[in-house]
């Protein structure tokens, strides 16, 4: 007899939330690609729910030049004006303005650091992924809080705490599934 299927709650029933949480969540992920593309995600997310951005990933994809990072970072006002008309993204134009912001400050950090991931693992002990096996999940930590602090120093827009803390998540720097979590 097979052993049942265990997964953490907030995926609920939603067929997208679970293969998301089955197959990405708190996977650890050193593309900078990805982590780009997480980075887009999360800031759209401020203010909105993560299915919300989750369902709409492949317009992000879209509009976003498949999350190529030099090309956001070349965006024109055109390209912003192109985007507020783009029903499969979330149409707010400071996000907006944020995403290619963001990839023009991503490229500096890349530059800097050798790339985005050890620009984010220098924050982690031992530059290693953190498995909270199962602890009740914050919505922020000090490193995630320091991460937020640094990237607002260095200019990034819609990445505070607590989105840095869901990218963290994402991208499993962090592993928060439950500790009976069949996908932990």
């Amino acid at each position: 007899m097979s052993k049942p299927i265990i997964r953490c709650s907030w995926p609920g029933t939603d067929e997208l939330y679970i293969k998301y949480h089955d197959e990405e969540w708190g996977k650890e992920v050193h593309d900078d690609k990805t982590l780009f593309e997480f980075l887009i995600l999360e800031s759209a997310q401020a203010g909105l729910s993560w299915i919300t951005i989750l369902r709409r990933r492949e317009g992000y994809r879209k509009a976003f030049a498949d999350f190529d990072v030099e090309k956001v970072a070349a965006f024109t006002d055109e390209d912003v004006e192109r985007l507020m008309q783009d029903a499969g993204i979330i149409r707010n134009r400071l996000k907006i303005l944020a995403a290619i912001n963001n990839a023009k400050l991503f490229i500096e950090v890349q530059k800097e650091f050798g790339s985005f991931d050890k620009y984010l693992y220098s924050f982690m002990p031992d530059g290693k992924p953190i498995d909270n096996k199962g602890a009740p999940v914050p919505a922020s930590t000090p490193i995630s809080d320091a991460i937020s602090k640094d990237m607002k120093k260095r200019g990034f827009k819609f990445f505070g705490t607590t989105i840095c803390y869901a990218h963290m998540q994402a991208t499993g720097m962090v592993n928060d599934h439950r500790a009976d979590c069949s996908f932990r």
